[in-house]
């Protein structure tokens, strides 16, 4: 068994699809899936099935893909130790962070880092706040960033910067450029929502609930696992969205979309990392960097 052989397990494992695995990993299809079919082989197991055109992981995968992922986070963790010999002249560091941060916030932050320091390569995933957490957790990212709290006794939070959740409508919906809105408008309208497991639902559930509304008083008319799909659904359709100000502070200069009321809720942007694992020099000076950034 090779560490090459678990990465490519691993991959598959997360995308659930070989040729986009294959293709995140820069090797062929064929590679990819020698590299399963010889674990497979090798120990008599199967650790995939296959279900109408995508596959599955088994029963023996899923248990498999818990020590898979422990041990390259331990591979990732020495060759980190042995790279911060070298200073910060080379290294690489995978970064987890949640939509809003990952698609608004942190870009700027990780290219004035890098312009100080080109030669630390930044592998960037941006998934839901809970997938954050468990990235960082299990050792597949050395840092994360979410909007928001997470209870996790593994992790340590530092908070950076934040955001405020705002209700927003587009142009043909009723309450747009209306100054006095209805007192039971957040029941009445319809909503688009982020799924379950994003920091932005989780803000807008308590924002209810400070309200005395419950979720379930809704008119939730979608679920999208995107703020650019609800921003484009909002702008052009007759639904409210509640989404982060960064996300919406364009459409709304450009009357794409009007605010209903002030903010809804504020919040705190926290960095993530694992309370028992190394930090290298390159984290700590990622960190360092963002800290030292005006708007942290």
């Amino acid at each position: 068994m090779t560490l090459e052989q678990l990465r490519i397990f691993a991959a598959v494992a997360d995308k659930q699809h070989v040729t986009q695995a294959a293709r995140e990993l820069n090797l062929t299809q064929s590679a990819t899936s020698a590299a399963i079919a010889a674990l497979e082989g090798r120990y008599g197991v199967k650790l995939f099935d296959r279900v109408g055109r995508g596959i599955v992981l088994t029963h023996m995968g899923r248990s498999f893909l818990g020590e898979a992922r422990a041990v390259l986070a331990r591979a990732h963790a020495a060759e980190q130790v042995l790279r911060d010999f070298a200073g910060l002249k080379a290294g690489k560091l995978v970064i987890a962070a949640s939509q809003t941060v990952g698609s608004y916030w942190l870009p700027a932050r990780l290219l004035a880092f890098q312009a100080t320091y080109p030669g630390i390569e930044l592998d960037v995933k941006i998934a839901n706040t809970e997938h954050v957490a468990t990235d960082v957790r299990e050792g597949m990212a050395d840092l994360g960033f979410i909007e928001g709290d997470i209870d996790d006794a593994a992790l340590s939070a530092r908070r950076v910067d934040g955001d405020a959740l705002v209700a927003v409508v587009g142009s043909q919906h009723p309450l747009a450029n209306q100054r006095k809105l209805p007192q039971d408008w957040i029941a009445a309208t319809p909503w688009i929502l982020r799924e379950p497991g994003s920091g932005t639902r989780a803000m807008f559930e308590r924002a209810l609930k400070k309200r005395g509304v419950r979720l379930s008083d809704l008119k939730v008319q979608l679920e999208l696992a995107s703020n650019e799909a609800i921003r484009t659904a909002v702008e052009t359709g007759r639904c409210a969205a509640a989404i982060s100000d960064l996300v919406v502070e364009n459409a709304i200069a450009a009357k794409r979309l009007f605010q209903l009321e002030g903010e809804m809720a504020k919040r705190s942007f926290y960095a993530l990392r694992h309370k028992e694992r190394h930090v290298s020099k390159a984290e700590a000076a990622l960190m360092s960097s963002i800290t030292a950034s005006p708007a942290a």
